[in-house]
């Protein structure tokens, strides 16, 4: 070789490592998340946010050990110097309906350098009502529209909103023994799923929560004013009987309610593009072979729910990105 190529291979070689080497004039902004779960969706936020100034490095609570969770990240960020360059990003659970009513609900809905999901978590984001049907195209990369699901989870979240604000109650007045995060979900769950007939398995729930609804009208009955008081509240933080579903616990909307419906809908739309492939081929091998074809093109409806992003028009997604670019605004 040269000594004049070698020269213009090593100009070459530290050209492109200066290119690929990290701006360090940026500023970096770390972002504890709760799990691993939580990477993706931060992450797909905050890029929105990067560029020739700043960037963001989403993390776990701990760069030691395998802790998670919400109050991993907050006894993280209490131990740190939480501020410009360092923020927490948490799902809201109950806390932002809460508003103040326990310390860590004040931390959260206080703290600037907080930032939450409004929704209980992000899996309520995942199962937004809108995108349901995109979920079930790139499942099945079948179009066709068997079921409203945004009308289903209309119907779903008018049927528990009365409940719910109960359940808000008795959190807020530090009473969750006596109707607890777990019994709400045991009563607004789904059973007997069929997708043919969704009505069946929603009667069901709505006897339960009447009857739920009837024992604590009686025992509370005093009680009943406060409840109306609070609907109001929550209405005014974005809690409506139509959208409810986003403020329930997100794993609860995921495997008992979302997934019961989304999972055998996904298998009728795969038999139905199946059945179509087999009817329009015009020999054997030619059916195999795009049947093959098809089947390598799927995924399941579980992977697809939890990687889409089709919830980004979001009111309350929205909300998310105001109050980070009010604090980006801020610290420029």
């Amino acid at each position: 070789m040269s000594k004049r190529l070698a020269q213009n291979l090593n100009s070459l070689y530290v050209e492109a490592a200066n290119r690929l080497r990290p701006k360090k004039a940026r500023r970096k902004i770390v972002a504890y998340v709760e799990s691993y779960d939580d990477v993706f969706f931060w992450r797909t936020l905050l890029n929105e946010f990067e560029n020739d100034r700043r960037y963001f490095q989403v993390m776990l609570p701990s760069s030691t050990s395998l802790a998670k969770g919400k109050k991993s990240v907050l006894m993280n960020i209490l131990g740190e110097s939480l501020g410009q360059n360092m923020i927490a990003c948490v799902d809201s659970d109950y806390d932002y309906l809460l508003q103040g009513a326990t310390n860590t609900s004040r931390m959260i809905n206080q703290n600037r350098f907080v930032f939450q999901t409004y929704t209980y978590a992000i899996e309520n984001y995942q199962c937004y009502a809108s995108a349901l049907h995109e979920v079930c195209v790139m499942s099945t990369l079948n179009d066709r529209e068997i079921i409203d699901l945004e009308e289903f989870m209309r119907m779903y979240s008018r049927i528990a909103y009365p409940l719910f604000i109960w359940s808000i109650w008795f959190y807020r007045k530090h009473r969750p023994g006596v109707f607890s995060l777990l019994d709400f979900c045991e009563i607004v769950r789904l059973e007997k799923v069929s997708i043919y007939h969704l009505e069946v398995a929603l009667e069901r729930m709505q006897k339960r929560v009447q009857q739920k609804l009837h024992r604590l009208e009686r025992e509370y009955s005093k009680s009943v004013r406060e409840i109306e008081s609070l609907q109001k509240e929550l209405l005014n933080l974005g809690v409506t009987p139509d959208n409810t579903y986003l403020f329930i616990q997100g794993h609860h909307i995921m495997d008992n309610v979302v997934l019961k419906v989304l999972t055998p809908l996904c298998v009728v739309l795969r038999r139905e593009r199946e059945s179509e492939i087999k009817e329009l081929a015009e020999h054997d091998i030619q059916f195999q072979n795009e049947l093959t074809c098809y089947q390598r093109s799927q995924s399941g409806v579980e992977f697809m729910i939890r990687k889409h992003t089709y919830y980004k028009d979001s009111p309350l997604y929205n909300r998310i990105r105001k109050r980070i670019a009010n604090f980006l605004e801020h610290i420029d």
